[in-house]
């Protein structure tokens, strides 16, 4: 949605050896999800999303819009708890928009967020680099992402109202993100808007942004974490990299909140945006489909992928179990050969604690009541002495 015409930029070449920053070094289980990453979704979903038309404040294009994003994360596996709408009006319009923010709770710091994030409405036309192009690439990323345990929690986010002057992410930023008791804790937050290219030219670059602005508190942070973004363009990605500074989308509604930020803007920038001409027939496809891969590889770097054990590796080294499941009114542990002093923690799809309970020498098998508990899917989590077993629970 930027226009750096309004901007006196000063712009950097990046150039950087593969290991050289935070010791990132090439993962071949993430590059093996990156190349899972299909252009044939690309093009459909940047085609189906064209096809819903003039996405503004107050239409049945938006609402639509809002719907087909629903229907993909859900076609994905995501179940309808881990989606949640936050809706709201601003001054000047009496129209209810609504972001739609879909959760994946990380097993080791559920209550820590990476936050990937778009926004989906246009302005005169479809919209469909700016920001159709951002879009895909997230849902390509919610779509690989979903059944691999990352240390930490993913929410994906698509914004409304973005266009109209960053409204959607600045009421979820006021509403959700300082309302959540304690504040909601993020580790980074992850911008992608209008990385679709400008076809007829070679689009081999994308731009890295970090944050320069006030508050200057997280500045060094960003930069950091850009830093670690750029690496991962190198090792999971076609593309070269630019350096630039953050300005004029989403992120900056967290930026303003001291949270830390990076994100993805294209090189070669379109002069369709926010026309009616802002067509498929205007992008490069393909480009966006590398961005798409870099942004997977991204992802699965800053939410780091989960070493803890698995249920069998559990059951297996410590002759322990969580049981049954489904349940109904009681939850069962054995902690088998685990020291018996532990911690259980039932964690919903949004990452709220529901239930903590401490147990100091334990009985061989201990009972956990889930009467007051609603009916969904839990994360149930043992710590004990080191260790660390996660288990997805069903309370029926």
């Amino acid at each position: 949605m930027k226009n750096t015409s309004l901007f006196f930029v000063l712009f950097f070449l990046v150039s950087f050896s593969p290991q050289s920053i935070n010791s990132q070094v090439f993962n071949a289980n993430y590059a093996a999800v990156v190349n899972q990453c299909s252009s044939t979704n690309i093009l459909n979903n940047l085609t189906e999303y064209e096809a819903l038309g003039v996405k503004r404040r107050g239409t049945v294009a938006l609402d639509n819009t809002l719907t087909w994003l629903k229907n993909k994360y859900l076609s994905y596996g995501y179940t309808a708890s881990q989606i949640m709408e936050d809706s709201y009006t601003y001054t000047g319009s009496s129209a209810v928009c609504k972001n739609l923010v879909v959760t994946k709770i990380g097993t080791v710091y559920p209550n820590t967020f990476i936050i990937i994030d778009g926004h989906y409405d246009s302005i005169n036309g479809t919209g469909t680099n700016d920001n159709g192009s951002g879009l895909v690439c997230i849902l390509e990323v919610a779509r690989l992402l979903r059944n691999i345990p990352t240390q930490y929690s993913i929410k994906f986010i698509n914004f409304s109202g973005e266009e109209d002057g960053l409204y959607g992410s600045q009421h979820f930023v006021s509403a959700v993100v300082n309302a959540t008791t304690p504040k909601m804790n993020i580790k980074l937050v992850f911008n992608l808007d209008e990385v679709g290219g400008v076809a007829g030219m070679v689009n081999n670059t994308i731009t890295c942004e970090r944050d320069l602005s006030s508050p200057t508190s997280n500045n060094a942070a960003s930069a950091a974490v850009t830093n670690e973004l750029i690496t991962c363009v190198g090792l999971y990605s076609p593309l070269n990299t630019f350096l630039d500074r953050a300005y004029a989308s989403d992120y900056m509604s967290f930026q303003s909140n001291n949270e830390v930020i990076t994100g993805f803007f294209e090189r070669n920038e379109t002069t369709h945006k926010h026309t009616p001409t802002d067509f498929l027939v205007n992008m490069d496809p393909t480009y966006n489909y590398n961005v798409a891969k870099a942004a997977i590889g991204a992802m699965l770097h800053f939410s780091v992928v989960d070493t803890s054990l698995t249920n069998e590796e559990f059951e297996a080294s410590f002759q322990g179990c969580i049981f049954p499941n489904p349940a109904n009114d009681t939850l069962y542990i054995n902690c088998g050969k685990l020291d018996r002093n532990y911690t259980f923690t039932l964690i919903d799809l949004q990452g709220k604690i529901i239930l903590k309970k401490v147990f100091e020498m334990a009985n061989q098998t201990e009972s956990i009541s889930i009467t007051e508990t609603s009916k969904g899917i839990y994360l149930a989590v043992i710590e004990s002495a080191g260790n660390k077993y996660t288990k997805k629970v069903i309370i029926d």
